[in-house]
């Protein structure tokens, strides 16, 4: 135990009732019985942001936890206060029991394998976690939220294991990892990143661990945190990326010679009214303003066209948008659910239910991965299509300052195939698969942790995809001078030459790449070109 263990008044206290939940202008997020939104679920997981329950959760929490409790005291069989789990539910556990019963599922169900997942996905699946608590839906007592609370806010980050949730019955595993840790055992990693037992880091932040009481184990483990969090953090990072893919085609279409006229407005909204095309439609035309090299050509081309992945460009990453759209839906409605099985009814019954079920989140998880395979395909077209001299319209081979003697970007071109390859077959959906688990009790599963962690892979491939073109667009725009880059063009490589040098003789490449993937990251590159163009879309 520690010598000064956090009280449960500092992380229970709130906003006044009339205020709404999120972030404070403290950064602090103030979780009440109604949810949260997206961008408190990044501020808490990504950026540190403190977490506080309010006062109405508070009373939520302790009022169904008086219904927990008369169900406890009952004889009639309750699953999961009074009854064992999953396929072992026939068993009808004595009151004395009960606190075994709790430990020994977070114990048993702590059964991960592999290596440690992000902290930021740990992160969010907490905090997910504490928001449904403070639904008052679980029948948990508040000091055990309060208690998850304060590990967020001391940066007690669990070791939770990549492998071992099917995304039925919520994850399972993962959060068995982090409750583990509030109870005092297995592992995490300290706010300074010091990986050590679990009781260790309980200690050094001075936060008392649990001892869990009935249902208590079952509320923290029965939801889809994981692969929510996951979801909403991958959002926040493809919604990015779309901005960016549209500055860096533009780029591309400039270095292209291609025209900036297919991406009018009249031949967007009007005629085909899919919100995400207009909107990078408008991206690549604020880009490509006032360019040299676009209006060098504008007159004299003999070419009808442009080919389709420069002229397309807006189809394809508005498409990305939209899909993006409808699975920022899915993760609003999950925001605003109570996922725990059984739950605790406002009229105070408590009911099994299936709603850990994650079908409606791996489903939009496995679209998103489809959409950035896409994507980054389109990007690796345009890349090779600035590196061929019989389509690059007098750019030097492979835009190298020697060729022959160097050899440019060649192999960067073979790295984002690579990479695009891998996107492709990480586009298989997780989502349709399904292995029955619990002795046939939980017959059909998700998959959608799975759908998760391969949808993080895609994002990473994409943003280094995007890397790559957008050097290699930069250095063919730099090779048509004295021709001028539009403005914003001029502001995004001015920015990129900061850590990535012009065209010159061949030199190590990677370190270049990776500044490059670097600026995409940061939002560098979208920030630069939005202060020549206004705030992009």
């Amino acid at each position: 135990m520690p010598a000064n263990p956090t009280p449960v008044t500092d992380f229970l206290g709130g906003l006044a009732p009339q205020q709404r939940t999120g972030a404070s202008e403290r950064g602090e997020v103030v979780v009440g019985p109604t949810g949260v939104t997206a961008a408190d679920v990044v501020a808490v997981a990504r950026h540190g942001a403190g977490v506080r329950l309010g006062p109405a959760a508070v009373e939520a929490m302790a009022a169904s936890r008086r219904v927990v409790d008369g169900l406890a005291a009952s004889p009639a069989p309750a699953y999961g206060i009074s009854t064992g789990f999953g396929a072992l539910a026939t068993r009808h556990i004595t009151p004395d029991l009960r606190s075994k019963l709790q430990l020994s599922l977070i114990r048993s169900h702590a059964a991960g394998a592999g290596e440690p997942v992000e902290r930021e996905v740990v992160r969010a699946l907490m905090f997910l976690r504490l928001k449904t608590l403070a639904s008052g839906r679980t029948g948990i007592r508040p000091v055990v939220a309060g208690t998850l609370a304060a590990m967020l806010n001391a940066g007690v980050t669990p070791v939770v294991p990549e492998h071992g949730s099917l995304g039925c019955s919520g994850d399972l595993a993962p959060l068995a990892h982090c409750a583990l840790v509030l109870i005092g055992e297995g592992e995490a990693t300290t706010g300074q990143g010091e990986r050590v037992p679990g009781p260790v880091a309980l200690e050094r932040a001075g936060i008392a661990p649990v001892s869990l009481e009935a249902k208590e184990g079952l509320a923290l483990i029965n939801g889809t945190d994981g692969m929510l969090g996951m979801l909403i953090l991958a959002c926040e990072d493809l919604a990015g990326l779309c901005t960016a893919a549209d500055v860096i085609a533009a780029m591309s279409v400039e270095a292209l010679l291609g025209t900036d006229q297919v991406f009018l407005p009249e031949l967007h909204l009007p005629l085909r009214p899919h919100p995400g095309q207009a909107a990078s439609a408008a991206n690549m035309l604020r880009v490509l303003a006032g360019s040299q090299i676009v209006a060098s050509h504008r007159d004299s081309d003999t070419r009808v066209q442009d080919a389709y992945s420069l002229r397309c460009a807006p189809q394809v990453t508005g498409a990305v948008r939209d899909t993006l759209a409808h699975a920022e839906t899915v993760a609003a409605r999950e925001l605003a659910a109570a996922i725990d099985n059984p739950v605790v009814l406002a009229d105070g019954r408590v009911s099994s239910n299936g709603n850990f079920h994650g079908a409606p989140i791996a489903y939009v998880l496995d679209f998103l991965a489809i959409a950035a395979a896409d994507l980054g395909s389109m990007a690796e077209r345009r890349t090779d299509r600035l590196l061929d001299p019989a389509r690059s319209h007098g750019l030097p081979p492979f835009l190298a300052q020697d060729p022959g003697v160097d050899s440019g970007l060649m192999i960067a071109q073979y790295t984002q195939a690579g990479m695009v390859a891998e996107n492709k077959r990480l586009a298989a959906p997780a989502s349709v698969d399904s292995i029955p688990s619990s002795a046939m009790q939980e017959d059909h599963v998700s998959m959608g942790w799975g759908a998760a962690r391969k949808l993080r892979s895609s994002l990473t491939n994409l943003r280094r995809i995007l890397a790559i073109e957008l050097v290699a667009a930069a250095r063919g725009i730099d090779l048509r001078a004295p021709l001028q880059a539009s403005p914003a063009t001029a502001a995004a490589i001015a920015e990129l030459r900061r850590t990535v040098p012009g065209p010159e003789a061949d030199r190590f490449l990677a370190p270049e790449l990776a500044a490059a993937e670097e600026l995409l990251r940061g939002g560098g590159l979208v920030s630069a070109v939005s202060g020549v163009t206004g705030e992009l879309r």
